[in-house]
């Protein structure tokens, strides 16, 4: 089986594969426990992230497993997942595969009818924009299934209200619950939390991420095709709208932000912060209509008083820097050297976190280098071993900080974790109960752009 792709690496391969819209209660929690049994797996959202993680279900160690239904709102989407799942397994039932044309469920509804393919104990990949995510948990709680859900797992308060709600759920059924945020499970980044937690930095003074880039995937939009729906391009299109992702915000920055926090052992309390769009139009005129800032400055504050400083950045042209470090009172670190969770992390006696101050640099045993695989390892295992596993408060709180810093610069406000979790605006109400012909979330004016954050005029709401 291959192991080149990750999962960014299929949503960008993929404009063809866009993720759309579309853990077993303790009677069965040991169903498959001894690593004896069949795991059969269903994939609800079927864009580039969700077949980039039913590729590493189907890598898992301790198998068999077996990719048994897929489910997405459009066909195209369905049908070029498929594909590229068969490409990249080199083969069809053999490597895992086995979804023959009826358990290819094209719908709003899809996701009930590839989870009805499964039986208690059994994997669900919840891979749509997180909008969805509270809708689709719900059901497979319902019907006993361990859940594997894609970052990020809530966009306002209301959702998020509603998920940890969802969580403790799934904890009392006894399920297995896993979330996206690979960084949790690189072995680099888990031995520094192990040293910085063991006092080798002495005091956490500050930290400081970044990810400044030029534009990826649908964060740019322009004005909708006459001939295509609403809704569909809002979804097809989601990193360009709040209500369906959080935006460029949440969905590109939250494993930098989540694995600071997770470094320092404490979710912000608050944040204030910048934000701005300098580019509305393409050079030819042509408006940008999405709802995006392009560059984002948050200060996040801890309830020390310690001071966590985030820079994102989407724009061409501009000084790209993909990273995360922290300084304490015996030393610095370097938490991510490149990217999302590259390595090596790395301990140093300076804070100019120069080669020449290293005194401890990761080392990671071989087999575990991938933390996307990691993470699946260590949920299966947990499934087979029936041991307590639910990453779903923790993912939740992260996506409850990045929505904080979010809200702040798009309000001009600060904002405390408190009111981001209380805050009553709810950007897709009746999201449970779309259809292909639901009126979309937001609505576009006579130019074809759509609402926009507009600091210090809207301040108790995001738009």
């Amino acid at each position: 089986m291959s192991t080149s792709k990750t999962r960014r690496e299929f949503l960008g391969d993929a404009a063809g594969i866009t993720a759309a819209t579309l853990v077993a209660a303790r009677g069965f929690a040991a169903v498959h426990a001894g690593g004896g049994d069949e795991i059969k797996i269903a994939l609800v959202g079927c864009g580039g992230r969700g077949s980039g993680a039913a590729v590493d279900a189907l890598s898992v160690q301790r198998g068999p497993v077996r990719l048994v239904a897929m489910a997405d709102p459009f066909e195209d989407r369905l049908a070029a997942s498929y594909k590229a799942l068969t490409e990249e397994l080199g083969g069809g039932s053999e490597k895992g595969l086995d979804v023959p044309q009826d358990r290819r469920f094209v719908g709003f509804d899809a996701y009930k009818h590839a989870m009805d393919c499964l039986g208690p104990g059994d994997v669900v990949i919840l891979a749509t924009p997180p909008a969805f995510r509270w809708v689709h948990f719900t059901y497979a709680i319902e019907k006993g299934l361990n859940v594997f859900m894609e970052k990020p797992v809530s966009v306002d308060g209301p959702s998020s209200r509603r998920m940890l709600d969802l969580a403790e759920r799934a904890g009392q059924k006894g399920l297995k619950v896993a979330v996206g945020l690979m960084s949790r499970h690189s072995r680099a980044l888990q031995e520094l939390a192990q040293r910085v937690q063991a006092g080798e930095l002495g005091e956490i003074i500050s930290q400081h991420g970044y990810r400044m880039q030029g534009p990826i995937v649908n964060f740019r939009s322009l004005p909708k095709p006459k001939e295509v729906g609403e809704l569909e391009y809002q979804i097809r299109r989601f990193h360009s709208f709040l209500w369906a992702s959080g935006g460029a915000y949440n969905d590109f920055f939250i494993h930098i932000i989540d694995q600071l926090c997770w470094m320092k052992g404490a979710w912000p309390e608050k944040a204030q912060a910048l934000g701005g769009r300098h580019y509305r139009s393409r050079a030819d005129g042509v408006p940008y209509v999405d709802q995006n800032f392009d560059s984002y400055a948050v200060e996040y504050t801890y309830a020390d008083g310690t001071k966590m400083m985030f820079n994102g950045r989407n724009i061409e042209g501009c000084q790209e820097r993909f990273l995360s470090y922290m300084h304490g009172t015996k030393g610095s670190a370097i938490v991510s050297a490149n990217g999302d969770c590259g390595t090596p992390s790395s301990i140093h006696t300076r804070r100019n976190l120069g080669a020449d101050s290293i005194v401890w640099q990761s080392k990671v045993p071989a087999g575990q280098e991938n933390p996307y695989r990691n993470e699946w390892n260590d949920f299966i295992g947990a499934i087979r071993d029936n041991v307590a596993y639910n990453e779903a408060k923790r993912g939740i709180e992260a996506s409850l900080v990045c929505n904080m810093g979010r809200m702040a610069a798009h309000t001009g406000r600060e904002i405390t974790f408190r009111q981001m979790l209380e805050c009553k605006h709810e950007f897709a109400p009746g999201i449970a109960e779309f259809t292909k012909d639901s009126a979309a979330p937001v609505v576009s004016d006579a130019t074809g752009r759509y609402p926009v954050p507009q600091p210090g005029i809207l301040t108790d709401r995001e738009y």
